[in-house]
């Protein structure tokens, strides 16, 4: 064979080969965060022990990292406030009295123990290889880091939260940015609340309930500043402002829907029919859906009226874009404020399914919490633009 003639399986070998290397990365940063994860709870672990037996002083900690420091140039995450962290690791997981993590031949697992029991100290030792998909908790617990671990454990009240968001977190690959966008959005109160007719709407029922788990009944829409609108323009010309600064970034506005579920598919999406211009606020595709999702956005409180705007809008879809293997196309109406047994009403006998959910923007969030919101850049520009733009454009045909 000459040197300059491929074998006929090179291509395959080199996507084989490829595929095992990227493996064997990914299963090498899993070990290494286990092992850190490890460290950290026995670490915690001792100082716990040391700190709260009133053995060790107020500045223990302090000297230790500075002694650290000393003996182990170079070492990161063992300053004092990192060391607190591990301890509170340790507690804070620890302090369940029928659900603790334990550390089991080096792995932290979860195992219902007696109030009574003890926990044994953690054993330092390697990880085979096949011990780590034990379980689906110890999948999960195993692929956030450590400073998303703290970051969920500082900002959660109870077990269920906290595990909520690390099922969340693991699945969705979050970066410590996204997570912190979702704690602050609140995401463990209100999924699944969202004010829907999806169970009379949607079959079968697993789509339904998916569906319900999809949603939000509150969206933190903090990417958005109304400060600088005008309350006494058109209200479609606010509504239409509100659709621009969201598709402006509209990789922050995917993940304050959800995340990368929703698909973005168009801003004033044109429909044709007999003849006539139609244009919804916003049009996405939810892939674990498998379904179009009309988004229409509304200024000020919710109105019955809105519904049937939104069912023209989605008997239009599944007619004219839908594809044969999709489901129901699905509208939700995003309002600054809803009455819930007015919705409720509203929507009960409706055909299409609908769901209504409010959104705060920067100007409802209390000042001292504002520098916390993700602004986009130049958006008063954006604002200071469109106030000038829209007043001279003719007005959108909504129908």
């Amino acid at each position: 064979m000459k040197e300059d003639v491929m074998p006929k399986d090179f291509t395959s070998a080199v996507k084989d080969i490829k595929l095992a290397i990227l493996q064997a990365r990914a299963r090498a940063a899993q070990l290494s965060n286990v092992e850190a994860l490890k460290l950290y709870f026995f670490v915690g672990g001792y100082i716990s022990k040391k700190t709260r037996s009133a053995k060790w002083g107020t500045g223990a900690i302090n000297a230790l990292s500075e002694r650290l420091q000393v003996e182990l140039p170079g070492l990161r995450g063992f300053s004092a406030s990192g060391i607190k962290r591990m301890r509170l690791f340790f507690e804070r997981w620890t302090e369940d009295e029928t659900i603790r993590p334990i550390a089991l031949g080096g792995l932290i697992a979860l195992e219902t123990v007696s109030a009574n029991q003890q926990i044994p100290s953690a054993e330092i030792r390697p990880i085979a290889l096949g011990e780590l998909d034990t379980s689906q908790n110890i999948t999960a617990f195993f692929s956030l880091g450590f400073s998303l671990h703290c970051t969920i454990l500082e900002r959660t009240k109870n077990l269920d939260e906290r595990w909520y968001y690390i099922y969340a977190a693991s699945k969705s690959q979050w970066t410590h940015e996204t997570l912190l966008a979702h704690l602050r959005a609140d995401d463990y109160h209100h999924i699944g609340a969202l004010p829907n007719n999806f169970e009379k709407t949607l079959s079968p029922m697993a789509l339904a309930t998916k569906a319900v788990r999809s949603f939000r009944d509150e969206y933190l829409l903090d990417l958005v500043n109304l400060d600088n609108v005008d309350a006494t323009k058109d209200e479609d010309i606010d509504e239409r402002v509100l659709s621009k600064m969201l598709v402006a970034d509209v990789e922050k506005t995917i993940q304050a829907l959800g995340g990368d579920d929703f698909c973005f598919m168009g801003r004033e999406k044109r429909l044709v029919y007999s003849n006539e211009e139609f244009f919804i606020d916003l049009l996405f595709f939810h892939r674990g859906l498998q379904a179009l999702i009309a988004v229409e956005l509304k200024m000020g409180k919710f109105r019955p009226s809105y519904l049937g705007q939104l069912e023209f809008y989605l008997s239009a879809l599944d007619e004219l874009i839908r594809k044969p293997n999709e489901n129901p196309s699905i509208g939700l109406i995003l309002c600054e404020k809803m009455n819930k047994g007015v919705v409720e009403f509203a929507i009960r006998d409706k055909s299409k399914p609908l769901g209504i959910a409010t959104y705060q923007t920067l100007h409802d969030i209390p000042k001292p919490y504002q520098t916390l919101a993700p602004v986009i850049e130049g958006v008063r520009r954006v604002l200071a633009e469109n106030a000038s733009s829209e007043q001279k454009a003719p007005k959108s045909t909504k129908k």
